[in-house]
């Protein structure tokens, strides 16, 4: 793309020109930088300098990250941490160019993650993905009478992290699932949910990923307030229990889009 700049010699001596390179702690293949260049009639010079495109950030995962969001709008965020994020964000940093996207989808297990990867993920280019999955992999053997192994769901897992990093080269975030402990049985899916956060944690460490273990972040909160002010029945989240994600997410992430 080329803009010619015309006008009289004092006026060219007046203008300078700037090379701003917006710089968000991603490469220029994650950024995705469009070459400009502008020529100076005037002295027949051309300065070409990189324009960052709107940077898109993707949330997946379950009903946690979907949030009653509307899926035939691909613009909804739905009413959860990820419209938190995306406010407070957008917020403070006005200046920036970020697009927010959520495809988060109520009742997924990694597996069904997988299998959506290439078009809710790959075909999307993000150049952040923030993931959110593992819940339903340990409940949800009572609706499919089925549980998730370890072993199976840290090998569609890998799947999962493998294409985002080799074909998107995108940055990763990766959120452990969590229970906040209310009743014996959960208190008994609590100690299962240890594997799979253990997994999440060992891919974390081998894909080089950002962490936000909200494991530990939720059982910290209900020490200084009741179970039911952060969620509803254990595994969804209250207003408040999706702020203290939002928060952690933004506490997180935020240093590489400033």
């Amino acid at each position: 793309m080329s803009y010619d700049f015309i006008g009289s010699s004092k006026f060219m001596n007046f203008v300078k020109f700037s090379i701003l390179r917006v710089s968000l702690g991603l490469s220029s293949k994650v950024l995705n930088l469009q070459t400009v260049e502008i020529s100076l009639n005037m002295k027949n010079e051309t300065v070409k300098y990189e324009v960052p495109s709107i940077v898109t950030i993707l949330f997946q995962g379950d009903s946690i990250t979907e949030a009653c969001r509307d899926r035939t709008k691909d613009a909804d965020m739905g009413t959860g941490y990820v419209k938190m994020v995306a406010n407070r964000f957008s917020t403070e940093y006005a200046g920036k160019r970020v697009r927010f996207l959520n495809r988060g989808v109520g009742g997924d297990r990694v597996r069904d993650l997988k299998n959506r990867w290439q078009k809710d993920c790959l075909n999307l280019e993000p150049e952040i993905v923030s993931i959110l999955i593992g819940i339903n992999d340990t409940v949800g053997k009572y609706f499919w009478n089925k549980p998730t192994s370890t072993k199976s769901f840290e090998e569609d897992y890998r799947i999962i992290l493998e294409q985002t990093h080799d074909i998107l080269g995108a940055k990763i975030v990766l959120l452990t699932p969590f229970i906040v402990y209310m009743t014996k049985l959960q208190l008994i899916n609590k100690i299962v949910l240890k594997q799979k956060i253990g997994a999440v944690k060992k891919l974390s460490k081998e894909f080089q990923t950002l962490l936000i273990p909200l494991d530990r972040i939720f059982d910290e909160a209900t020490r200084k307030r009741a179970a039911t002010y952060w969620s509803t029945d254990g595994i969804h989240p209250t207003q408040m229990g999706h702020s203290l994600i939002a928060q952690s997410w933004l506490k997180s992430v935020s240093a590489i889009l400033r």
